[in-house]
């Protein structure tokens, strides 16, 4: 989509602390950390929302958490833990309207979330 923030970050339009790309995901820090490390790890393609996974692109989400953990050691907090997160929709708190998962380490996280 042309006016996707995350598109546009995907395609170096707007720039971000990358921390992972490969072909089908690519993850930068936050720019609002909630823990001291903030990982915001999206598809190379535009899906809205969760509510928009489907059999054929589905692939993507796998690819996803399969670099959960890669990201997670190479910062230094896969072995004491992290948190993966995904908003959906208004009530769900989303902002940017393009599947995205916030990986955050490096803190004790409290239960429940909110």
């Amino acid at each position: 989509m042309e006016d996707c923030l995350f598109c546009k970050i995907i395609k170096g339009e707007i720039p971000s602390k990358k921390v992972y790309e490969d072909e089908f995901v690519y993850a930068f820090y936050d720019i609002a950390p909630q823990a001291p490390h903030h990982v915001v790890i999206v598809p190379k393609t535009h899906i809205t929302s969760a509510n928009e996974i489907t059999a054929e692109n589905s692939a993507y989400v796998a690819r996803i958490f399969e670099a959960v953990p890669k990201i997670a050691e190479e910062l230094g907090f896969a072995a004491s833990g992290y948190r993966v997160v995904n908003n959906c929709g208004e009530d769900g708190l989303q902002t940017v309207k393009h599947l995205h998962f916030h990986l955050m380490g490096g803190r004790k996280f409290s239960w429940p979330a909110g």
